[in-house]
């Protein structure tokens, strides 16, 4: 007779009381439960006898605050016996007391909503777009209109094209330049064939390199620089070190071993690069000293080949007074000077209201004041140095034609986006690349409240928990 099988019959072949009986996996489950709480009270309250408050950090803290690592209250207020979550701008003020971004905000953020610590040895400075965008995605002022772009979210979106390169307005400098004549080959130089790149006349006011065609004689300005970056502007709240922008080209260093300022084949000297009634001066003394000692050339000779056309054939030959000969050779030597080598560059003014100098009737040029921008974007900041890897020409484009002072050569944005994007491999684009929020010029005096024994023993104490970033 077959065995019949029943689904109570199998029933009955299981345990009903197996998870009474012990098993390794519940014994060590249950060990792990009771213990690891039991562990973790005990370290905390380790940690807390020795007053060390590291355990209860939320993370470790920036580069710049690093010496905190074992004192909290010096930004976080206890209350109850715990200190807080977030640091009040009290305690940031503390240290640094510096200027807000505008007096004409609507909307002034808390320090610790931009400058989020306990996220790693990062720069605090290195803000989120977020924290600026908050406000310049629609900007509001309490006085009117603002004076910027309202609506920005971020650098590769809708971040208007630069103001000087938007407005379209020329270059104001008046020095006469034409880069495109400049950069030809085989120019004659000093001594010989010579091929100029940028860097024979655009370097930092930091390099401290020889020119190659620099006389290394110092001269005054013929006129003063003016700069063109603050007109109608509120102050650029940013520091630049020496090696970040362009110093002016001057005369002594950049032009002076091609461009001579001979005025006489008498002398080798050149006159001075300076005002006109300097040069004047300078010339005259010359011409002084020369006749003094050569008192012969007082009977001049006549030259047939200065023969004019149509005009009256002077006399074999003249004899004048010194007073005479300084003054006719004199304006000789400045006519050459201001219609053909100071011209080459300056733009002068032969006005009836020019002054004359002493003992000359002519009246002096006046010359315009050379007028250099020396920024372009002064509510932004900008470093050559960090840029030195990449050529001129690769970011300043149109220097190879440009033929007029009032070119401006300066790169748009779309040269700026090609590196500085959200790329994986790109470069920084978030806003305090280019854009600083406080005022560094308004910062003032905080005095210290740390003793340097508790700041070392803190720094100390940070490198045995933080492995060296080698920065």
């Amino acid at each position: 007779m077959p065995r019949t099988r029943t689904t109570k019959k199998l029933a009955q072949r299981i345990d009903l009381n197996y998870f009474q009986k012990p098993r390794p996996f519940r014994r060590w489950r249950f060990w792990l439960s009771v213990t690891a709480p039991v562990a973790a009270m005990v370290w905390l309250g380790w940690h807390g006898l020795r007053g060390d408050p590291r355990v209860y950090s939320a993370g470790q803290l920036s580069r710049a605050h690093a010496v905190f690592a074992n004192k909290c209250s010096a930004c976080h207020v206890m209350r109850a016996g715990l200190f807080t979550e977030k640091t009040s701008d009290s305690a940031c003020l503390a240290c640094h007391d510096g200027a807000i971004h505008h007096a004409s905000q609507t909307f002034t953020p808390s320090c610790g909503s931009c400058h989020a610590d306990h996220r790693g040895a990062i720069r605090l400075a290195e803000v989120s777009e977020e924290s600026c965008t908050q406000c310049h995605a629609n900007l509001e002022t309490r006085d009117g209109p603002a004076h910027y772009f309202t609506h920005i979210r971020s650098f590769n979106g809708d971040h208007p094209e630069f103001a000087v390169l938007r407005s379209g307005q020329p270059e104001r400098g008046t020095i006469k330049v034409n880069h495109y004549l400049h950069l030809q080959p085989n120019l004659t130089g000093p001594n010989g064939r010579v091929q100029l790149v940028c860097a024979d006349c655009h370097r930092p006011a930091a390099d401290a390199q020889p020119w190659r065609f620099g006389s290394g004689i110092a001269s005054a300005a013929i006129a003063p620089a003016a700069s063109n970056e603050s007109a109608g502007r509120p102050p650029s709240f940013t520091q630049a070190s020496p090696a970040a922008y362009m110093a002016p080209a001057t005369y002594a260093q950049t032009c002076s071993g091609c461009h001579l300022l001979t005025f006489d084949k008498r002398f080798s000297e050149q006159v001075p690069h300076d005002t006109p009634q300097k040069i004047h001066t300078f010339v005259v003394a010359k011409f002084q000293a020369y006749i003094a000692a050569h008192p012969s050339e007082l009977r001049e000779l006549r030259n047939p080949g200065r023969d004019l056309p149509e005009k009256p054939v002077p006399a074999d030959y003249r004899v004048l007074t010194p007073t005479q000969w300084v003054a006719e050779h004199t304006a000789q030597a400045e006519d050459l000077l201001w219609r053909k080598t100071c011209k080459q560059c300056h733009t002068l003014n032969f006005s009836p209201e020019a002054a004359s100098a002493p003992n000359n009737p002519a009246p002096l040029p006046a010359i315009a004041p050379s007028n250099f921008t020396t920024r372009y974007m002064p509510d932004a900041k900008f470093d050559h140095s960090q840029h030195r890897l990449v050529s001129c020409e690769s970011c300043h484009v149109a220097t190879r034609t440009s033929q007029q002072t009032a070119d401006i050569l300066l790169p748009g944005i779309a040269t700026c986006r090609a590196c500085h994007n959200t790329g994986t491999q790109a470069a920084e684009s978030r806003c305090f690349e280019c854009h600083t929020y406080h005022d560094p010029g308004q910062r003032k005096f905080a005095p210290g409240q740390f003793a340097l024994p508790d700041l070392l023993q803190s720094m100390t104490l940070n490198r045995t928990e933080t492995p060296a970033d080698g920065l």
